[in-house]
């Protein structure tokens, strides 16, 4: 068993003997997974802490109507990750328009690089995030899990409830999409947001 299982089962079997004394714990284990998650999808620090606390009042909520043999047995992880997502589907939907990646998730600048090559990644890093921000929610959410946040298939299959090679598609696709964003000589433009 892995540490993150370990604190899991941990944390679970303390929200199935007492939900009111055990959420802090519950809330401060993984308030910051929630949170750099839902930064990587929005791109805004204010949303993605509006987020990830909606994510967290949704989850007492549940939880409270949850017997204490179901806490027990709750894949915390993938059960907050999910409702994260669908929070940030919602704002897609509600707002009509695309979630945007436009946050610090993705800087890629060295400390110790010179400035040339701190300049260059930095523009790279742009690049980046404006060809994510304009990939479809069905494709930038697995690469984001994949690629950013460094999940499984399984676990990005069980979080999305897709078939794993359907996950494996969509990540690939996203790549394809963002390779050829990246490639294309004009890359501030505003294809592909559904």
């Amino acid at each position: 068993m892995t540490a993150p299982e370990r604190v899991q089962r941990d944390v679970a079997a303390g929200l199935a003997r007492d939900l009111d004394a055990e959420f802090e714990r519950f809330v401060t284990t993984y308030q910051d997974r929630i949170y750099a998650f839902a930064l990587n999808l929005v791109g805004r620090a204010t949303i993605a802490e509006d987020v990830a606390q909606e994510t967290f009042v949704a989850a007492y909520r549940a939880l409270r109507g949850y017997s204490p043999a179901r806490r027990q047995t709750l894949s915390i992880r993938a059960w907050l990750y999910t409702i994260a997502l669908n929070r940030v589907r919602n704002l897609a939907r509600s707002s009509g328009k695309v979630v945007s990646l436009d946050g610090a998730a993705f800087d890629v600048a060295d400390p110790h690089a010179g400035p040339a090559e701190r300049a260059e990644r930095a523009e790279t890093a742009g690049e980046l995030r404006g060809a994510l921000r304009r990939l479809p929610l069905r494709y930038r959410v697995p690469v984001v899990l994949r690629h950013v946040d460094g999940r499984g298939y399984d676990e990005i299959a069980a979080l999305l409830d897709r078939p794993v090679g359907t996950v494996k598609s969509n990540v690939h696709r996203g790549l394809a999409l963002l390779r050829a964003e990246l490639a294309s000589p004009h890359t501030t433009r505003s294809t592909h947001a559904h």
